[in-house]
């Protein structure tokens, strides 16, 4: 059954590491609708909160041995590109680390096995507890095993992946001035999901959406980008 015991064995098997301390991994998986049905059993978060030091520290020294001559800038931006809720949730997409989500029955119901948010949350925790578990060099190649041929991507034009910079470069180029952009929240503090809207010399050019404001307004310029071009 998803989100069962099982559903972490098989996770487990997919990551290619057996823990030491498989109660590790189910507490990866338990989203907070759950756990308050279960009388507060410990959630995701902490792991989350410990595997997202993890994951920016992984990415942060691969590139830094990398790409010695890159200079800091760029390499903020390649970390960027990879280290986002949109590229996490792919990740963990390709993991299925939503089929081994314990969920909440309302957050079950709302689709929550396949939202981004809680994909990428998931996916962070997932590496906080094989970080625990065994280490380092365990987390390290487990992130690298995922991110490696994104972060090769992002170092080869790092600035294509800095969609609302290159969107300004375009409508400042044109005479049409700095791009606005209007983000919405909804959903609860947890789990809030953004809709961009942005507007180049007052049209609307393009939407988007993401788990935070930062992927909302990136998403909604490259939709933007992608118009203007086809124009």
């Amino acid at each position: 059954m998803a989100g069962s015991s099982d559903g972490a064995s098989r996770l487990a098997e997919r990551l290619g590491h057996e823990l030491a301390t498989p109660a590790l991994l189910q507490q990866a998986l338990s989203h907070r609708s759950w756990c308050a049905e279960q009388g507060g059993q410990p959630s995701n978060e902490r792991l989350e909160f410990l595997g997202d030091a993890v994951l920016g520290l992984v990415v942060a020294e691969h590139c830094y041995r990398r790409f010695p001559e890159m200079p800091e800038g760029e390499l903020a931006k390649v970390r960027a590109a990879v280290v986002n809720a949109r590229v996490l949730a792919e990740v963990a997409d390709e993991l299925d680390i939503g089929s081994a989500i314990l969920l909440g029955k309302g957050e079950e119901a709302s689709g929550g096995r396949t939202k981004p948010s809680i994909l990428a949350d998931a996916f962070e925790a997932v590496i906080g507890a094989l970080y625990l578990d065994a280490g380092w060099s365990a987390a390290e190649q487990l992130v690298l095993r995922f991110l490696l041929p994104r972060i090769e991507r992002a170092a080869a034009e790092p600035d294509d992946f800095d969609q609302k910079g290159l969107l300004q470069e375009l409508a400042v180029r044109h005479g049409e001035g700095i791009p606005r952009y209007v983000v919405v929240g909804t959903g609860p503090d947890h789990d809030r999901q953004f809709e961009a809207t942005v507007f180049v010399n007052g049209v609307e050019r393009g939407s988007g959406t993401g788990g935070t404001k930062k992927d909302a307004e990136q998403d909604a310029a490259r939709h933007a980008l992608s118009e203007i071009r086809r124009a």
